[in-house]
């Protein structure tokens, strides 16, 4: 098994079978789909899509980083890739050109395969950068969904619920500083991301925000965070993140951004 495709739940409604329509379409044959469902009282798990490739767990989940871990003891692929109830794979080809990628590009060690992201809410690609550095990190890594983890990276280090909006990002930060986990850009578009979510409501900004702050404390040293955030303030970046959120200024911005990452990319 090549791929696992994790989709965890709670009262989706349509969305869920919107997300595995986009999985179940793929081209490439060689997935399975795990469906980790908190509880649905929905009917939404009674019309979920019937696939011998989708498996359903059931248990309660105190977070979706708790199911996210239920969900990583129950694959028996070889790469995890997890897609939220409304979040689509952008075309039927990505699992394809990915397979085809690995192939080409194997990793000495496990390590993560990260493409770009369509976002739905402002109607742009989001580039990821060619390479991934301490900067990326600091500043902003690919989008969860857009990321291949090899499984044992997952069953390593479980994500940490204790922090309710980046424990994806605090895992990406152990995979880069502690696992020395090799990373190689696919140079496609993965997922298209709903966006408009939980994480993006005012109160939970703010909480995103203290997390950022205590998970670089704990993974770079202080004259790294010093200098990241000297670099952060020189280039303006609250006007570049609101531009980049912008539905009328993001194709702009994403534009400019992804000229800068293929001159990156030549060099």
């Amino acid at each position: 098994m090549k791929f696992s495709i994790i989709v965890v739940c709670l009262n989706p409604g349509t969305k869920l079978n919107q997300t595995l329509d986009s999985i179940l379409a793929q081209t490439c044959p060689d997935f399975e789909v795990i469906v980790k469902d908190g509880g649905s009282r929905d009917g939404s798990i009674e019309s979920m899509r019937t696939d011998g490739r989708i498996h359903l767990y059931q248990e309660p989940d105190h977070s979706i980083y708790e199911a996210m871990n239920q969900a990583v003891s129950h694959v028996t692929g070889d790469y995890i890739l997890f897609l939220n109830c409304g979040d689509l794979f952008y075309d039927k080809e990505v699992l394809a050109h990915t397979a085809q990628f690995m192939e080409q590009h194997p990793m000495k060690l496990q390590g993560i395969y990260y493409g770009d992201t369509y976002s739905a809410k402002t109607d742009t690609k989001i580039s990821s950068p060619p390479r991934i550095t301490g900067f990326v990190c600091y500043r902003n890594i690919p989008c969860h969904q857009s990321c291949f983890y090899a499984a044992d990276l997952c069953r390593q280090k479980p994500y940490e619920p204790k922090y309710k909006i980046r424990a994806d990002y605090e895992h990406f930060l152990w995979c880069y500083y502690r696992a020395k986990a090799p990373m190689q850009y696919l140079g496609l578009t993965v997922s298209s991301y709903e966006g408009g979510g939980y994480s993006e409501t005012k109160e939970n900004l703010k909480r995103s925000a203290a997390e950022h702050k205590e998970i670089t404390a704990k993974y770079m040293k202080p004259v790294e965070l010093f200098r990241y955030r000297a670099v952060m303030a020189l280039t303006l970046a609250p006007l570049r993140t609101a531009m980049a959120e912008s539905r009328h200024f993001s194709a702009i911005y994403q534009g400019l951004t992804s000229k800068v990452y293929g001159r990156r990319q030549e060099k």
